[in-house]
């Protein structure tokens, strides 16, 4: 049984909330909170599998709440934003970065009155982040990346990532320098609407200068390019297509997709690929190291999912299976060495 924590200051959205997890059978509302202070108070006394929580609310908001659920009572929280106007949806990803593990919008901008649609997609998400232990881990020693040769000049940087994964993604792209030599493209499961939010977030974050891709771009240095909702990524002659074809390994836009795109660049590309359930991105992540390119997946531990990484490693795909952390040093050593061949 899940046991799941409500926090939310209207009445309705916790009533409309436990109607849909009463009718699942294996998911139990154990507290409801009106407040920030109250999600606290109950996250440590119930210790609940997973905290559903909103971001507007008295006595004390929903990223403070949060702040202080990762540092007293760790657990995995997923966020419902009421709008998708900037200032909200600004507010969700801070929440990530405060340690929540997902975001999705109430359906009809809050509005609660034909949920059904909004009942599959809370359901899936519920069971998934319940899975994810949230723990501190104790300082450990880094393990050496094994040396890959260089198949060719690097100049462009390909991300995938799904659950978990923007603050991740984020976590590399921070930490890329202002004159990073690469075109960086980026393809993150997203709930639709937030493709925009989280392009503008990278954007504040990072060094680089980030932005949702749009038909025709051309890939550019230093230029981080993120994946829109709902069509795939593909680059051809330099240049980016966006394409509405069927969904692939269920996703749209599919990392895989982006990947194999990539292949004929060989080895001016270096594939990384996050933290994800199900295995998209670990076949096209193969190509592009058949193809002489460099290819880097995240270790389990530093994982908040392990399914896409662990369906690359079992696919013979990564050169280095790293800690996040000690991504980027690993990027920014292959571009270096690249434009000194």
């Amino acid at each position: 049984m899940i046991k799941v924590l409500l926090a939310d200051d209207s009445p309705l959205v916790r009533a409309v909330l436990k109607d849909i997890f009463a009718a699942t059978g294996d998911i139990r509302v154990v507290g409801e909170a009106a407040d920030g202070r109250e999600a606290v108070e109950l996250a440590a006394q119930l210790h609940p599998d997973l905290i559903v929580m909103d971001l507007m609310m008295p006595v004390l908001d929903g990223l403070a709440a949060i702040e202080e659920i990762m540092s007293g009572s760790p657990a995995p929280i997923l966020v419902l934003s009421g709008t998708l106007d900037d200032r909200e949806v600004n507010r969700a990803f801070a929440a990530i970065k405060k340690g929540a593990l997902d975001v999705m919008s109430k359906p009809d901008g809050g509005g609660l009155a034909n949920p059904s649609e909004f009942s599959a997609g809370i359901i899936e998400k519920v069971r998934l982040l319940a899975r994810i232990r949230v723990i501190r881990r104790p300082s450990r020693t880094r393990e050496q990346p094994v040396p890959v040769p260089l198949a060719g000049g690097r100049k462009i940087l390909a991300i995938g990532a799904s659950t978990g994964g923007p603050k991740a993604v984020m976590s590399i792209v921070r930490n890329l320098p202002a004159d990073f030599r690469g075109a960086v493209l980026i393809v993150q499961h997203i709930a639709s609407g937030f493709d925009r939010g989280f392009a503008q977030w990278l954007d504040g974050e990072c060094p680089l200068k980030v932005r949702l891709a749009a038909e025709g771009d051309v890939l550019k240095e230093g230029l981080v390019l993120v994946a829109p909702t709902d069509c795939h990524l593909m680059v051809a002659d330099g240049r980016v297509r966006l394409t509405y074809g069927p969904p692939v390994n269920c996703c749209r836009p599919s990392i895989d997709v982006m990947f194999s795109s990539l292949v004929p660049r060989g080895g001016q590309v270096v594939g990384v690929l996050l933290t994800g359930m199900g295995k998209d991105g670990a076949q096209g992540l193969r190509s592009i190291k058949e193809q002489g390119g460099a290819t880097i997946v995240q270790d389990e531990q530093s994982c908040a999912v392990f399914g896409m990484p662990k369906a690359a490693i079992s696919l013979a795909a990564a050169d280095r299976v790293l800690p996040l952390d000690t991504i980027p040093a690993a990027i920014i050593k292959l571009f270096a060495n690249s434009t000194e061949e």
